[in-house]
């Protein structure tokens, strides 16, 4: 391993052959006056050919993530291990702008946990393995005795396009229905969709009575639908219209509601509607009410303003005539205190 980095001949921009040996594991500072060519040195050269390196030897689908910078005017780089770099860049106000968005290097957080990352189950914490066909079909067979089911195989989900060769491809392979965005089309019917918006579309592989004479039918349905999207299976309870979906991904043995998507970088994005919280969407942050700040004296009663954005208004006015509707409806008064009002009635 070499102790410095060597560089030779770079040409960048306004740089003349210059040659230059940086110490590693040192924290090196490189300064001159405005124009000389401190950025064109360490940006532009070492960390573009740094760069440019470790990009190659990931695989095409990783690249994608990541923009490959070209080759600097350089003749030799020697000591030089793949890089990152954290620009100097101005601060947003922006909720969704963090410091790893800000320096790039949530990039290469997300390619890292995506290509090496093990899921853990939520609840047990024990770590979650793929799923084999059996134990798939195990489950769909031990969904609501005698419901009419649908089998469905999801081959789009969530992608933006029109999808124009799905009817062609799944006619010959001898399907004759299919779901896009939660409505059963025929395929010689498919609808013309925008390629701006996100479809999901699901291939019908079958549809069927869940009980003892269709059984071995739903197992080889079962095994079709796994077959012809990747692992993935969507079940449609036609009484109830409730989706139940099953993967040959990840799955909590012990906890059989848990199932955790095929590992992508978009996951561990909270830009992504496939990695954001449901909860507060990627913000960080959400919006509740404070009791304690509307109803801050719990000796008023609500006749008597108890409740702090309605205190000033006039007992007859129009917002005390909707409370006490209100308070009619649900049987308590305006005229109790409110700290003795059930926690319901408030």
């Amino acid at each position: 391993m070499h102790d410095v980095i060597a560089v030779r001949g770079a040409r960048e921009h306004n740089l003349k052959g210059v040659d230059v040996d940086i110490p590693r594991n040192k924290l090196v500072v490189i300064t001159g006056l405005s124009g000389s060519g401190k950025s064109s040195l360490a940006f532009d050269t070492i960390y573009a050919e740094g760069q440019r390196r470790y990009v190659e030897s990931l695989s095409a689908y990783a690249r994608q993530f990541l923009g490959l910078m070209e080759k600097p005017d350089v003749d030799q780089i020697d000591g030089l291990s793949p890089a990152i770099s954290i620009d100097q860049k101005s601060t947003s106000r922006n909720p969704r702008s963090t410091v790893a968005t800000v320096t790039e290097i949530y990039d290469y957080l997300r390619l890292m946990f995506a290509r090496i990352g093990v899921p853990h189950c939520p609840i047990g914490g024990n770590i979650i393995e793929r799923q084999t066909t059996d134990a798939i079909v195990d489950q769909v067979v031990g969904l609501t005795e005698g419901a009419r089911l649908m089998i469905l195989a999801p081959v789009v989900q969530d992608k933006k396009g029109a999808f124009e060769h799905i009817p062609e491809q799944y006619q010959r392979a001898g399907f004759a229905r299919v779901r896009v965005d939660g409505v059963v089309y025929a395929l010689d019917e498919f609808p013309e969709l925008d390629k701006n918006y996100k479809h999901s579309i699901e291939v019908v592989v079958d549809r069927l009575v869940n009980n003892e004479e269709g059984r071995a039918r739903l197992v080889q349905s079962v095994e079709q639908a796994l077959e012809l999207a990747d692992g993935r299976l969507n079940v449609l309870n036609a009484e109830t219209d409730e989706v139940v979906t099953f993967s040959m991904m990840y799955a909590c043995p012990e906890h059989p509601e848990i199932k955790i998507p095929e590992l992508e970088p978009r996951t561990f994005s909270f830009n992504s509607p496939h990695g954001a919280c449901p909860t507060c969407t990627g913000l960080g942050s959400r919006l509740e009410v404070d009791p304690e700040l509307v109803i801050p004296n719990g000796r008023l009663t609500i006749a008597e303003g108890a409740i702090r954005p309605f205190n000033r208004v006039a007992v007859d006015a129009w917002y005390m005539k909707k409370m006490q509707a209100v308070a009619d409806k649900y049987k308590f008064s305006l005229h109790v205190p409110t700290s003795e009002l059930k926690p319901k009635d408030l």
